[in-house]
């Protein structure tokens, strides 16, 4: 083939009845044979494609949560920033988010899939959208606290509220921010549609993390099945 990426979608034949190609090779299959997703396939093109197979290991879903991580940071500013820069709220850029997050994860993993990577994906998926709540709500609180000290600095009987921790405030910010995709059902209407949204923004994850199927059946003895064509 010219491309060199083998076909296994449908089984192909030649024009001679009793002969049947190869579908990676294009040739003549003699002996034993394969069946790669139900196509009929030489013994050498088969053990070819299982030696490409991508190998699933700790290193390779270590790296597959460092990219995802990375991915997640991404898709987070980028819904942040557009937020901020436009005053819209946009939930569909979740589903953005979900492609960014899943294709870094593929990509740290070389390629490899599976019910981890999943996991992986839906979670950094979640945890960026409900996060970028954050930064959105910090930058209007930042705004509206100015405006409240110059109204306040002719006040000279106000009470100072009490200072919180850095440590207790950073996590009562990203528990607000986990819990922010829920809390927008205050509003019923538009907090179901983000929820919505959100949930094919994971699914999107999901679908490019999964593992690739790839179904290899053989060795078989029996003559391999030939039609006219």
């Amino acid at each position: 083939m010219s491309s060199g990426v083998p076909q296994f979608a449908t089984a192909e034949y030649s024009g001679n009845a009793g002969e049947t190609l190869c579908k990676s090779c294009a040739q003549k299959i003699s002996g034993a044979y394969y069946r790669l997703n139900g196509a009929p396939t030489c013994a050498s093109c088969a053990q070819r494609v299982k030696e490409q197979l991508p190998q699933d290991s700790h290193k390779s879903f270590v790296r597959a949560v460092f990219l995802g991580v990375g991915g997640a940071l991404l898709g987070l500013g980028i819904y942040a920033g557009f937020a901020l820069a436009t005053g819209w709220m946009v939930g569909y850029i979740s589903l953005l988010v979900g492609y960014i997050v899943g294709k870094a994860i593929v990509v740290g993993s070389g390629g490899v899939g599976g019910r981890r990577y999943q996991v992986t994906g839906v979670l950094l998926t979640y945890i960026a959208v409900s996060l970028a709540a954050v930064p959105i709500a910090l930058t209007h609180h930042m705004k509206h606290s100015s405006l409240a000290q110059h109204a306040q600095a002719s006040d000279s009987a106000t009470v100072p509220a009490p200072k919180m921790g850095f440590a207790e405030a950073v996590g009562l910010l990203a528990l607000i921010g986990l819990a922010s995709p829920f809390l927008a059902l205050a509003d019923p209407a538009r907090g179901i549609i983000g929820l919505i949204i959100l949930f094919v923004g994971i699914r999107i994850a999901w679908k490019i993390t999964a593992a690739r199927e790839l179904n290899i059946s053989g060795p078989i003895t029996d003559a391999v099945p030939a039609t006219s064509g």
